[in-house]
């Protein structure tokens, strides 16, 4: 359940309607989801959050597929059920194949079994590992 309502487009103001109209032109679609209609009950954090991940997600060296799957990842890692759905959907919509998706899941599980181990034998840092 929902710690904050979540705003219809008839209840925004109007920074939050711009904000909105923006996130629609930028991805070539109506739908508005859950996460940016939580955050409109505070449009300057709603303006500055998309800002940002219209910067961080959008065009640079790594390819938007690869940013996606960073994000599912990470969102894993942080136990964000919201970001984990929302990312692979945005990942399967750039090309994510089901085997893509699958050595994904191996590489996260993989991951956090040597994460634990290292946190819990407390490993020290290799010298030729350090910048």
């Amino acid at each position: 359940m929902a710690t904050q309502t979540l705003l219809s487009d008839a209840d925004l103001s109007s920074e939050a309607r711009a904000v909105f109209d923006d996130i629609r032109k930028t991805r070539g679609s109506d739908f508005i989801n859950n996460f940016w209609r939580a955050l409109a009950h505070d449009p300057a954090l709603l303006k500055a959050t998309w800002e940002r991940l219209k910067q961080v997600m959008g065009p640079g060296e790594i390819d938007p597929l690869t940013k996606e799957m960073i994000y599912i990842a990470v969102s894993v890692a942080n136990a964000c059920s919201y970001c984990t759905h929302s990312h692979t959907a945005a990942a399967r919509a750039k090309g994510m194949t089901d085997a893509q998706y699958s050595e994904l899941v191996a590489i996260i599980g993989m991951a956090h079994q040597t994460n634990g181990l290292v946190t819990t034998l407390q490993v020290p840092t290799d010298a030729e590992f350090q910048v």
